[in-house]
């Protein structure tokens, strides 16, 4: 995919899925899926690192996740989040923190909201960088909206929104996330556009939609928005497996003679054969296929 195809899609009245993806293992299922795109986004501040919000998220922070997901998922289409205030410290600092996100492996870079930056969109388009927006709940600004709440219930409300959206189509962005405001109002504001819209909390009435991957297969349990929808349990999976493995350990059913070596030569020889620099060259990670060969090389 590449960022023709939003438009394409939208006007062929296909829908566009996003995945929002944050390291290089991650990366990696999403490159084996139908998925369309993938989104690195600044929320790895929470579900990463631990932080309350995404306010803690930084261009470095922002710019690690990127190059470990470009390395996993090589042919997907990456947008990279902007993360807080950095779009808005000047136009030399925007564009560092721009620089930073697509030399990483980014082929797109997302922002909050317009007012006050609306040239700063226009000045990366116009410096051959795809943007993409974001409207309705937009997380950087937790503490002026109340919290995490959701955005155009009322007429007045909503007529801002309509005219932000404008405002970014005219600025340049490809593409617009809408993220919790209500089933209508995207709707309404999918239609006034002729950019596709991708909908987080934002009803069916959007050119596409968007989850974060930890949330769509079920790695955070106590997380139960209204607008997501769980695909896999993997928390109870992966607690149930350490759990075995922990039982096996313990009670030394783990490893067993198929899943341990037998000496049938020297060990610096086996050493000097499994490494191509007589064993003091360390593996670098450097595609998909590298912890293969690894395993490979282990079982010889």
């Amino acid at each position: 995919m590449n960022v023709l195809e939003f438009q394409k899609m939208k006007d062929e009245r296909r829908k566009i899925s996003m995945v929002t993806c944050y390291d290089y293992s991650s990366a990696r299922a999403v490159a084996e899926s139908s998925v369309d795109c993938i989104l690195v986004g600044d929320s790895l501040a929470m579900t990463m690192h631990g932080f309350p919000n995404t306010l803690s998220a930084t261009t470095s922070m922002m710019a690690l996740h990127t190059a470990a997901v470009a390395r996993g998922a090589s042919s997907k289409f990456i947008v990279a989040d902007m993360p807080f205030l950095s779009y808005r410290k000047g136009l030399r600092e925007a564009m560092d923190s721009v620089h930073e996100l697509m030399s990483a492996g980014a082929h797109a870079v997302k922002l909050e909201g317009v007012n006050g930056h609306a040239e700063i969109v226009r000045h990366i388009v116009d410096s051959g960088v795809p943007v993409m927006g974001h409207l309705g709940l937009t997380p950087q600004s937790v503490h002026a909206l109340g919290g995490m709440k959701v955005q155009a219930r009322t007429d007045a409300a909503f007529k801002i929104l309509a005219s932000e959206a404008r405002e970014l189509e005219r600025a340049g962005c490809f593409a617009l996330v809408l993220e919790c405001v209500p089933t209508e109002a995207a709707r309404e504001v999918t239609k006034l556009l002729k950019i596709p819209t991708i909908g987080i909390g934002a009803g069916p009435g959007v050119s596409g939609q968007v989850l974060v991957y930890q949330d769509l297969i079920g790695l955070n349990p106590g997380f139960k928005p209204k607008f997501l929808r769980t695909y896999a349990n993997s928390f109870e999976i992966i607690r149930t497996a350490l759990n075995d493995y922990n039982h096996d350990v313990k009670a030394g059913l783990f490893p067993s003679e198929n899943e341990s070596y037998f000496e049938s030569r020297s060990v610096e020889q086996s050493v000097a054969k499994e490494s191509p620099n007589g064993g003091n060259a360390p593996v670098v990670e450097g595609s998909p296929a590298s912890r293969v060969t690894v395993a490979s090389e282990m079982n010889q």
